[in-house]
């Protein structure tokens, strides 16, 4: 009975002819059609059982770097087919991590079943043919795939919901092509208590309406040939688990991520490709930037050329009518936010074989202004107020054309390399510091403030992915390439090694320069005084509020925060490198030397010096609260003085940044072990001792540098009680602080002076309660991030 109400249920359905007659179609890879009058879209399934992907994104955001949701950001790609079920085609998410590699067909169905695959949308049918369904694909269009809800109530900015009464089909975007097709809505959210970061960028913080893409994607076909993926390589991997591989071999696949590439001639040593990789350039880029944000793009040609290329590498601006969510353009576009933020490079990636389908750059524009407000805090260069300074620009332009570079390096398949800048600036996946410097006529250079074109790692990880070699001789080519970056002093270390606070190798730094980090800090500091003896109204522009100038100061008196980062890692640091068992013997890791440590130390014991953080008196003369109609912003000094400049600020933010990473938790464990295993090497009381010595019994200060060290101080007892307590700090490094911090107070407590019997007082307080007074809290450093 159910059977034949099912039949009759089926069989009252109109054709697709007759039920479409009235609607707008577009023939294409899945066909669609637009019904004027319900504003409905409907889509053709003809391709039941068959895998595609499905790739959604965002394509109108919300301009804020902290909500996290970009213009053109990209979601998920997944691997998806249509199921028919009674009366409903199913829309299957495939399950791709867990895969049996083998033409067992038992064996991949028992895979298949034993984990699970997702349901992402079921769709009532409203017309067939005898080959085809037509579907009501707006639910589904009109839904929040991407998460904007989960992503605001995650950043707590409110909570919201998708109103449908304001959300529609968006035809202007909903295309069909042969191998694709390309549908688009516009969403709204309405909410309620929206928080700060969605009232700075909405027109109305209750309703929110952005775009969202849906990517329907032909699968391409099987002539890609994957490449394995080598922890040295430079590249990301896309990995999965093969349980039909043989016992005693690894269930783990990887291969490196990578766009289709081979050459028309392989024979050739240098020959064009069959089908070249092109990039397309947002082209509402301005000049000067859009200029150099192709000669930057352009870079890569030239390790591509080096991999036995010609021109396969192009770079050209976005059509006019093009839409850069397409999935046929690799596109590079320039985002807006609010405030500076990251910029980033994401690809569609067939997750079955790690081909790059597109490739899709977001660069956000307010990266070279800032690049520019460090060139003139550095520079003060308006001796009479208005100049064009063309160096500073031209420095800032280069550092558009690496930025670029390397977010399409991104899309290539790169993973970043952060032992690059030791090499002589040896990538563009490194992230780079402005190598500047004063002249000896004291007028400020920057020849040499950026890198120009391709580093030879650059060279060597284009040959190791791109190159086309026959399958028989893949292997070897991959091993000689990995080879030759040894024969070339090339590390490769990468984002979890470098970014921790606590990280241990010794060249793996984010925004740092120069092969002896130690030296390059010292080099560093020295810039930084001549830079601020010479602070003040050639700062800024005429016309401009002297009050801008804090904002100003910031970056110049925070220029050696990274380079400190840098320096810090040679304390208890180990050299290590990504390293697989072959014939030679094995590297290891060696604990970096006791020479080194110590003038790391020695060095960032400069950092804390009152003369060194103290504000030269011109400066703080000269800075005056905020202007009428200014307020402060984040790149603002956030102090204790209300409306004024807080002169202690700055210093504490800089001291405490110091501190913080000289006493990390995991830097103090690696001391103490260190010592054990080698009784030569720096352990933790040969840290804390002479950082107690400098900071608690040097001799006095007068004046400002007094109130200064005051304040490291209590910067550093408190930091040292806290991790005295710390469940991430070893019980004998627990022992060593408490034991300095009790010799600290039984010694203060024997003065006269206020502010030591006020800290004896807090020590004493801390050691009997086991809790540092909530009197005092350290204030944020401004941003820095990406600079």
């Amino acid at each position: 009975m159910l059977l034949g109400i099912v039949t009759q249920a089926h069989a009252a359905l109109k054709s697709i002819d007759e039920f479409t007659h009235d609607m707008n179609q577009y023939p294409g890879y899945f066909p669609f059609y637009y019904d004027d009058n319900s504003g409905k879209l409907y889509l053709e399934v003809e391709k039941l059982n068959q895998a595609f992907l499905l790739q959604q994104s965002l394509p109108y955001g919300l301009g804020s770097n902290d909500i996290g949701l970009d213009r053109g950001q990209l979601g998920e790609t997944r691997l998806v087919q249509f199921e028919k079920m009674g009366n409903k085609l199913m829309l299957r998410q495939l399950n791709t991590y867990y895969r049996a590699n083998t033409s067992n067909k038992a064996e991949q169905q028992s895979v298949k079943e034993a984990f699970a695959s997702s349901i992402l949308f079921g769709f009532e049918l409203a017309a067939n043919t005898e080959k085809s369904y037509l579907i009501d694909y707006t639910p589904y269009l009109l839904s929040d795939v991407h998460g904007v809800s989960r992503t605001l109530e995650a950043r707590k900015q409110g909570s919201f919901s998708l109103d449908t009464s304001r959300s529609a089909v968006f035809m202007p975007r909903s295309k069909a092509f042969a191998k694709n097709t390309e549908l688009e809505a516009v969403l709204t959210f309405k909410g309620s208590k929206p928080g700060e970061f969605v009232r700075q960028v909405s027109a109305d913080p209750y309703a929110i309406s952005v775009n969202m893409h849906h990517s329907l994607i032909k699968l391409p076909d099987d002539n890609y040939q994957p490449r394995a993926f080598h922890p040295q390589s430079g590249f990301w991997s896309v990995e999965h688990k093969d349980y039909a591989a043989p016992l005693g071999q690894s269930m783990l696949v990887r291969y490196i991520p990578r766009h289709r590439l081979a050459k028309k001639d392989p024979s050739a040593a240098v020959s064009e490709a069959v089908e070249p990789i092109v990039y397309y350039l947002d082209p509402g880029v301005p000049e000067p930037v859009r200029t150099a944000l192709l000669d930057g793009a352009k870079w890569w040609d030239q390790a591509f050329a080096a991999a036995g290329y010609k021109n396969a590498f192009q770079v050209k601006v976005l059509p006019e009518h093009a839409d850069p969510m397409d999935i046929r353009y690799n596109v590079i576009q320039w985002v807006h936010r609010a405030t500076r933020g990251w910029s980033y490079g994401a690809s569609v990636i067939d997750p079955r074989t790690g081909e790059i389908i597109k490739g899709h750059v977001t660069l956000g524009s307010l990266r070279v202004r800032q690049d520019i407000l460090i060139a003139e805090a550095l520079a003060a260069p308006f001796v009479k107020g208005n100049e064009v300074n063309d160096a500073l620009q031209a420095m800032a332009l280069d550092r558009i054309r690496q930025l670029s570079a390397h977010e399409i390096g991104h899309t290539l398949g790169i993973a970043h390399n952060f032992s690059a800048s030791i090499k002589d600036r040896a990538s563009v996946m490194d992230y780079p510091h402005p190598l500047v410097s004063f002249n000896d006529d004291g007028s400020f250079n920057t020849s040499q403030g950026y890198a120009k074109g391709m580093g030879v790692w650059d060279t060597q990880v284009i040959k190791y992915g791109y190159a086309d070699v026959a399958k028989e001789q893949e292997q070897n080519h991959l091993a000689a390439v990995l080879e030759q970056n040894k024969q070339l002093g090339l590390e490769f270390i990468s984002d979890d090694d470098a970014r921790a606070q606590g990280g241990a190798h010794p060249t793996a730094h984010l925004w740092d320069n120069g092969a002896e980090p130690v030296a390059e800090l010292e080099r560093i500091l020295n810039i930084r005084e001549k830079a601020l003896a010479q602070f003040g109204i050639q700062n800024i522009k005429t016309g401009t509020a002297l009050s801008q100038l804090e904002e100003v100061l910031v970056p110049l008196y925070l220029l050696h925060r990274y380079q400190v980062e840098a320096a810090v890692k040679l304390i208890a640091g180990v050299d290590y490198h990504y390293e697989v068992r072959n014939q030679d013997a094995p590297a290891g890791t060696q604990m970096i030397s006791v020479e080194q440590q110590k003038a790391a130390l020695a060095t960032l014991m400069q950092t804390l010096e009152p003369s060194r953080l103290t504000i030269p008196e011109s400066v703080l003369a000269l800075i005056p609260p905020k202007a009428y109609g200014e307020a402060k912003t984040r790149e603002s000094i956030v102090g204790r003085t209300g409306l004024t400049l807080d002169a202690m600020a700055l210093p504490e933010v800089a001291a405490q940044h110091s501190l913080n990473l000289l006493l990390n938790s995991q830097r103090l464990n690696r001391l103490q072990q260190q010592k054990m295993r080698d009784s030569q090497q720096l352990g933790v009381r040969d840290v804390i001792f002479p950082l107690s010595e400098q900071v608690f019994f040097a001799d006095t200060n007068t004046g400002a540098a007094a109130k200064i060290q005051q304040r490291v101080q209590v910067l550093t007892a408190s930091l040292m009680a806290k991790q005295s307590i710390s469940a991430a700090v070893a019980p004998e490094v627990q022992a060593e602080l408490t034991s300095q911090l009790k010799f600290i107070a039984k010694k203060y407590q024997r003065s006269s002076d206020v502010f030591s019997q006020y800290l004896a007082d807090e020590i004493s307080f801390f050691l009997s309660n086991g809790e540092w007074s909530k009197r005092f809290n350290a204030l944020p450093m401004p941003p820095g991030s990406p600079i």
